[in-house]
């Protein structure tokens, strides 16, 4: 295997933290996938029996996420850590937020069932790919969004504020405020 760090001292962890090439395959990386899978097995768990519990949980899962935040439970995460959620937002059942990179959620965002925002890449290059690299870009969801069930954000994308995407829409660039965008790829329809 080429070694693609020859002389580039970082860890694993942090080019991933940098957004730069990667190997998943680290100790100190599977040690925080774990937790994270860990606090939201325990957080759906709680969710039905012990509201309270459940957002102490929640709390310490995620990297921010504002007192009046309401997820249904699964909640899927990479990590947890680097996903912040402003006030009044919302999430319906089955959200899987992949955070190699930072998520940041607005407030008052309205968030369908099944939606995924997935910040990992993966390199185009056959080579870089067998060799298990990776990175990430963020994804930031502006507030007052209202992500139809299903919807996929991909990485490096930002919502604006107000706009609405369409139930399973694919967003591959970024959405500007105020505006409906449906379809795969996601285009926007029309001004609100």
């Amino acid at each position: 295997m080429t070694d693609f760090f020859a002389g580039d001292p970082r860890t694993n962890r942090e080019r991933m933290l940098a957004g730069d090439l990667y190997i998943a395959d680290d100790p100190e990386i599977e040690a925080a996938l774990k937790r994270a899978a860990l606090l939201a097995h325990r957080y759906g768990e709680l969710y039905v029996t012990d509201h309270e519990a459940a957002r102490a949980v929640l709390k310490e899962l995620l990297g921010s996420v504002a007192p009046d935040v309401h997820i249904r439970p699964p909640l899927h995460v990479d990590y947890g850590s680097h996903i912040t959620i402003g006030a009044g937002t919302f999430a319906n059942y089955g959200l899987t937020a992949l955070d190699v990179a930072p998520i940041t959620i607005g407030d008052d965002v309205q968030i369908g069932p099944n939606v995924q925002l997935l910040t990992p890449t993966h390199p185009l290059d056959p080579v870089q790919r067998r060799a298990k690299l990776e990175a990430a870009a963020p994804i930031m969801i502006g507030d007052n969004v209202w992500l139809g069930g299903g919807a996929i954000v991909l990485a490096g994308v930002t919502v604006g504020a107000d706009s609405v995407i369409g139930a399973g829409a694919v967003v591959t660039k970024d959405i500007p405020a105020g505006v409906v965008a449906v379809g795969t790829p996601a285009r926007v329809v029309r001004d609100l």
